[in-house]
This record gives structure tokens, C-alpha cells and sequence, in this order.
């Protein structure tokens, strides 16, 4: 369930652009206990991890090549399945890439428009107990 998202230059790095999302958002981290952050490997940096650990942020991502396998790595690629299938329903379904902004406020708009749709409906999914959560086939025209 997405619950962060932002629109940052491609220039600049993951894990800045994660960081000041942390810190602008830290109410959102201290209501939420045992928060669990799944990256890829880009992610791998002893002072961010120790960043996070101290917002109270586990962090799950894949191990480089000469480091030992990490904790809850066995369970990463399934839940890196799920977080590939929101992805591409945010582009396929939702058109995601094709948002017609010309500003970059109505980027933003048109993003965040796509992002609660899908948010909304992997919520009423839930609530109302569908097999695939994610799906929006039944909201489609």
C-alpha cells in the first residue's frame, strides 16, 4: 500500500530523495511502529541504514554480492513481485506515463490523482475481501 510518494528529479539519488521524504514526513514515521522499508539494492549504505534504524525503520533489501544474506531476504522476492505488479498497474491501468501534465504542478496533480485511485482501491479491496487487492478491474470503463 503506497503511503509515501514524491516526484524528485532523476538526477538526484535514491536515498537523498528518501531521506528528506523521512524527514518531512516524520510524524508519519513515529505514528507507525516498526515501520519496514523494502528497497532494492541501490538502498545498501551503512550510514543510511543506521539513519533509518534510529527513525525505528527496518530495513529488508537484497544483499550485494560479498555480503552475508540478510535477514527476511528469503521472503524479498515475492514481496518484490507485489511491489512490481503495483508498479505496473500504475503504468498499465492507471496510464501513469502517458499523465499529460504540462506544468510540473500538473505533473504532480496527475500523478497523485493515480496514486490514491490505486490506493483507494487496494484499500476497498481489502475491506471487502478480494482475491488480488490491487486490482482495478472493477473500476475500470
Amino acid at each position: 500500500m503506497p503511503i509515501l510518494w514524491a516526484l524528485a528529479d532523476p538526477k538526484l539519488g535514491e536515498r537523498e530523495v528518501l531521506a528528506a521524504m523521512l524527514e518531512i514526513d516524520a510524524d508519519l514515521v513515529r505514528e507507525r511502529p516498526g515501520l519496514l522499508l523494502i528497497t532494492d539494492k541501490g538502498f545498501a549504505s551503512k550510514p543510511f541504514e543506521r539513519s533509518l534504524s534510529e527513525q525505528g525503520i527496518a530495513l529488508l533489501r537484497p544483499s550485494r554480492k560479498k555480503e552475508v544474506l540478510r535477514p527476511g531476504e528469503p521472503m524479498l522476492k515475492k514481496v518484490r513481485q507485489l511491489i512490481e505488479s503495483v508498479n505496473d498497474t500504475l503504468k498499465g491501468q492507471l496510464d501513469l506515463e502517458q499523465h499529460g501534465g504540462r506544468t510540473v504542478e500538473g505533473v504532480a496533480v496527475r500523478v497523485a490523482q493515480r496514486v490514491l485511485a490505486l490506493a483507494a482501491a487496494i484499500w476497498h479491496n481489502f475491506q471487502t475481501g478480494q482475491a488480488v487487492s490491487r486490482s482495478l478491474t472493477a473500476f475500470d470503463h
